[in-house]
């Protein structure tokens, strides 16, 4: 089997604003690809851009898509780890826009195995519960947010911060009050807050009962992380400062988090990703599998992952629900309530409406 070309679109989806430490995005900046193989398989993939965290634009992923579909052609499709070291051997990190292809040839490779991606990766099935992200607002406005989750049934609740130290802990405190004290709460910085600063906010609000609190600091401070997790009430994520596996060995062995956060677009795919799971399995570091603002396409290939990965405990898989105005996909993953599954279709089991890509830049390779 080889691979005979690729399409790549660009793959835009109106979201509603949505606001974090580093920035606001405006829309979901992601591109699709479809891999086309001589024995008639299409794999897709997809990534989604958040140029304030991981660097790379919209259209930094596609200029290196058209680079790496001309590399990859007339290759076999199913030898992934070298296909993947091809890319790596021609451009360090971009890692987000190799998480597209690294999808797609993982989505082949099931496809021709006639599996799910999760069985073709040694899972099963297990119950999945993503939480719900709230965006940075005022403390009133996400408290609002956060009652509006909950009536809708929704258990986990992820709060964004980073903005004001103080205004981040009224933020936190007024949620759990308008909450109570049964719906789980997690944080995320974002990078946003100073060593002191995070010192300061994780002891004040350690009364609050918070599961953890992802990436308080800027990756600069990654030296300071295990004296923050020493003295933090609150369990430590790390986010921005774990890419691959050499990050997570290194963030594990200096005692400087508690978990890992897993997300594609930083880990270049589904093959890294294994890697980082594995470091974690092997030193009982529990992780959580994340994304950018995916489609349900992206969001199914992380639900296929997670259920192959025994070590991923904790499911942030909103972003397909955080403010997308249209849903352009058909089949992947579904959602009942906040509880999410995904079929049993071969490979990732979604692909993107033919009408809605029809609206859509392309290019072929």
């Amino acid at each position: 089997m080889k691979i005979t070309h690729t399409e790549i679109y660009r793959f835009s989806i109106p979201t509603e604003p949505f606001t974090i430490a580093t920035g606001t995005m405006y829309f979901a900046q992601n591109v699709l690809i479809k891999i086309y193989t001589s024995n008639n398989i299409c794999g897709i993939g997809e990534c989604s851009a958040f140029p304030m965290i991981v660097g790379e634009s919209q259209d930094t992923c596609l200029a290196m898509a058209k680079e790496f579909a001309t590399i990859l052609r007339g290759k076999n499709p199913l030898e992934i780890p070298d296909r993947m070291n091809e890319l790596l051997g021609y451009a360090a990190h971009n890692s987000t826009i190799k998480s597209a292809f690294d999808m797609a040839l993982f989505d082949i490779a099931a496809k021709h195995d006639k599996q799910p991606l999760y069985k073709f990766l040694g899972g099963e099935k297990r119950t999945v519960e993503t939480d719900m992200t709230i965006g940075i607002d005022s403390p009133e406005n996400m408290a609002a947010a956060a009652i509006g989750f909950k009536a809708r049934g929704c258990n986990i609740i992820k709060i964004k911060l980073g903005k004001d130290v103080h205004s981040d802990i009224d933020r936190v405190r007024l949620i759990r009050q308008a909450v109570g004290t049964e719906t789980i709460l997690r944080l995320d910085a974002n990078q946003g807050w100073s060593f002191d600063d995070a010192l300061f906010a994780l002891d004040a609000m350690g009364d609050l009962d918070i599961q953890f609190c992802e990436q308080p600091m800027r990756t600069w401070f990654d030296d300071k992380l295990s004296e923050l997790k020493a003295n933090s009430p609150i369990k430590i994520m790390a986010d921005e400062s774990c890419y691959n596996h050499h990050d997570a060995r290194k963030l594990i062995n200096s005692g400087s988090t508690d978990y890992l956060n897993i997300k594609f677009s930083k880990s270049g795919g589904i093959l890294e990703a294994q890697k980082i799971h594995e470091i974690a399995l092997q030193t009982g570091t529990k992780c959580m599998i994340g994304g950018m603002l995916e489609s349900r396409i992206g969001i199914s290939a992380n639900m296929h992952f997670a259920l192959a990965s025994p070590n991923v405990v904790f499911f942030d898989l909103d972003s397909c629900l955080l403010g997308h105005l249209i849903d352009p996909v058909i089949g992947g993953i579904t959602y009942n309530g906040f509880h999410v599954d995904v079929p049993d279709t071969p490979g990732i089991g979604a692909d993107a409406d033919p009408k809605f890509l029809k609206t859509c830049e392309k290019w072929v390779v």
